[in-house]
């Protein structure tokens, strides 16, 4: 199975925008101190459970998998994030690129059609 660079590099610049993203969505849920504490949380503890379940050897990552995840569970993190990515986007307004965001996002995974597949049989 092999990762196309330009995929892995299209894939990480939609997480950073995933986070960016549920960031501004955090901050824009509150008038008050609290939204700081959204605007940060949501992205942190986002990332931590990316970063943190994951599948041995998943050749999209570095290989390591700090808590070992069955790869359908993994996939269901994947799209519930960037699910909440589009939505989150949707929902502050911007239509237009939620609708960019999720149809690069939905070309990311066809053209990731390998990994989709071995992820399933893990």
């Amino acid at each position: 199975m092999g990762s196309n660079i330009a995929n892995l590099i299209l894939r990480f610049f939609l997480e950073i925008i995933a986070l960016i993203t549920l960031g501004v969505w955090g901050f824009k849920q509150s008038e008050s101190w609290f939204r700081l504490v959204l605007a940060i949380g949501i992205p942190v503890v986002i990332a931590v459970v990316w970063g943190t379940f994951a599948v041995p050897n998943d050749p999209s990552r570095s290989g390591s998998a700090p808590v070992i995840t069955a790869g359908f569970i993994r996939l269901i993190i994947e799209f519930g994030v960037f699910g909440f990515t589009v939505w989150s986007l949707y929902d502050m307004g911007w239509n237009k690129i939620s609708l960019i965001f999720g149809i690069v996002v939905l070309a990311h995974y066809l053209v990731s059609y390998d990994r989709v597949l071995w992820l399933l049989t893990k």
